[in-house]
């Protein structure tokens, strides 16, 4: 028996958390495949950039901006590019200065993964009457993630996140399979051998069931493995339910969306499976022996590693951090690597995940400092505050947060939606012995970075009261990885931009001239001492008042144990 689920990874990382342009609708979708059909070659099969830039600029009223948003984030996501490959094309997009270039031009996606892909950013399309009329379109009223414009803002309310919302992706795809499979339809009139005016008879080229497929994955259960759509559409055992027609290769459309639906089941790699039947990961917490006044709890940490055939653990191998309060957690090993890793509710702690990673969520955090590894594919931010975080990623988004320090290394603009306030940007500044390696392996270089070029995207952003600014450099210290570990990287991969290096240049010349001022102050031996013991206090007093002794004294788990590469 075949059985289907709907992937995580386009629903969690691949829409945008606000409600889309009023253009950019059902209809208006639908009306991109027959103009791009009709352009030839530059917008069928795969549609050309040029194509998609009219479109989005001339017919939807998009801007420049949001257009190559939308067509970058599709090209991730749907393109089985290789790490290498993904570097070069940063590097060769970063030379084109402005997005009318021909290079630019020249980029493609494949024309029905690119219209799923915008059909998925409905999520986030709310009538209210409608929901309380119909109660089922998704997401509705009652949902977690659903969106209110009630004050003309736009934003998740609740605060709780998309990618957490396993069961909305399920019925989405349940309740609205009939409309993506005949976005993607071709008609033929000869198929029912009716004359003019007859009925018309819809069917879908297996290119459209290979382009569903990046909404859709499924297994026969003699098999562990996944099965590509397609493949899975083509076994014999299940052709006579899914109006395959072997003389041209194609479905049926109403039989094959009858057949999805009928075999639609829970993605059992999503959050709600890990949570239920995975692996708990006893991984050090440094201080642990230290007890807090007010005897907090260990957080909770599981994974479905063991579950996820290693040839598919790209979007469905997960890590689950859940409540790690007043805790330092250090990790780098096999466990971790391009896991995609999920934070809820952590507070007034120190995580360093120091491995390659897929994508990373954190949500409703406060006061939490987390230094990442490169991340492949996206951080994404919700509801958090008094949050800092250090991390390479290819792409970035964050909404109703507060507070939020962000050093980031990354080729794409950062996304700021809607809900968010005094967020402050700055580059990425640490680096730790084996970072150009993990570099490598998620495909992300130094350069192009484009840290301090943000996307503002939701009703609620003006640029009379700007919600972001960059870190001033009188604010900006570099930051200290406080492990040792076997590598070749000394230092920030690419360095930092040339005003906040002669800022700590500046710092480092005061540090000498007040070095050489003590050496050449004649002091005793006895003065020495106390001058030392005085410097001492002041600095104690200064680690308890900003809260770092908190920091230091949790370092305490000996590194051997902390640091695995099992």
């Amino acid at each position: 028996m075949a059985t289907i689920w709907v992937r995580a990874e386009p629903f969690s990382y691949g829409t945008i958390p606000v409600a889309p342009h009023p253009r950019l609708n059902s209809t208006n979708i639908r009306k991109i495949v027959i103009y791009s059909k009709n352009k030839g070659s530059a917008g069928f099969p795969r549609l050309s950039y040029a194509i998609w830039q009219h479109i989005a600029c001339n017919k939807l009223h998009l801007s420049e901006e949001l257009a190559w948003m939308y067509f970058r984030t599709c090209q991730f996501f749907t393109e089985n590019l290789s790490p290498a490959e993904n570097m070069e094309k940063d590097e060769k997009l970063s030379a084109c200065k402005d997005q009318n270039e021909r290079i630019l031009n020249l980029e493609s996606v494949n024309l029905y993964k690119f219209v799923l892909f915008l059909s998925l950013q409905q999520l986030y399309r709310m009538s209210l009457r409608t929901s309380l009329v119909a109660g089922d379109e998704w997401p509705s009223s009652s949902s977690s993630v659903a969106t209110c414009e009630l004050d003309g803002r736009s934003t998740p309310r609740g605060g709780t996140m998309k990618s957490l919302d396993d069961h909305s992706h399920h019925l989405f795809v349940q309740n609205n399979i009939a409309e993506l499979t005949d976005l993607i339809s071709d008609d033929d009139t000869k198929v029912t051998g009716a004359g003019v005016g007859g009925p018309v008879t819809k069917y879908l080229s297996m290119d459209a069931v290979e382009a569903l497929g990046f909404v859709l994955v499924g297994k026969v259960d003699s098999s562990p493995s996944l099965i590509q759509l397609q493949d899975l559409a083509c076994l014999p055992a299940v052709q006579h339910q899914n109006g395959y027609q072997k003389a041209t290769r194609t479905f049926l459309t109403k039989p094959f969306t009858t057949w999805v639906k009928d075999n639609l089941i829970q993605n059992p790699f999503s959050v709600s499976a890990c949570i239920a039947s995975g692996t708990r990961l006893s991984w050090p917490f440094m201080g642990e022996d230290q007890k807090s006044e007010q005897g907090q709890k260990r957080g909770k940490i599981a994974t479905n590693a063991q579950s996820v055939p290693k040839e598919h653990t790209k979007g469905n191998k997960m890590i689950i951090m859940s409540q790690v309060s007043k805790q330092t957690i250090a990790r780098s090993s096999g466990t971790l690597e391009m896991s995609t890793v999920k934070i809820h509710r952590s507070h007034y702690s120190f995580l360093y995940l120091l491995s390659p990673l897929r994508s990373v969520t954190i949500e409703k955090s406060r006061n939490t400092t987390l230094i990442l590894g490169p991340v492949e594919a996206t951080v994404y931010v919700s509801g958090c505050e008094n949050v800092t975080i250090i991390a390479p990623c290819r792409n970035f988004m964050i909404s109703g947060s507060t507070l939020c320090t962000l050093y980031l290394m990354t080729p794409n603009r950062p996304l700021i939606l809607s809900g968010n306030d005094t967020i402050m940007l700055a580059p990425y500044h640490t680096f730790y012995a084996t970072l150009e390696e993990h570099l490598s392996r998620a495909g992300i270089g130094p350069s192009p970075n484009l840290w301090d070029q943000p996307l503002c995207i939701g009703p609620d952003h003006r640029d009379e009261q700007p919600i972001w600014q960059i870190l001033p450099e009188a604010e900006f210290y570099p930051f200290s990885v406080p492990f040792e570990m076997q590598g070749p990287t000394k230092s920030i991969p690419g360095g930092l931009p040339a005003y906040y290096q002669k800022e700590i240049s500046k710092r480092q010349k005061q540090i000498d001239s007040w070095q050489h001022m003590v050496k050449d102050a004649g002091l005793t031996r006895e003065q020495r001492k106390e001058f030392q013991t005085l410097v001492e206090s002041r600095f104690h007093i200064w680690l308890s008042e900003t809260g770092h002794k908190r920091e230091l004294d949790s370092l305490v788990v000996p590194l051997q144990s902390v640091l695995e590469k099992k």
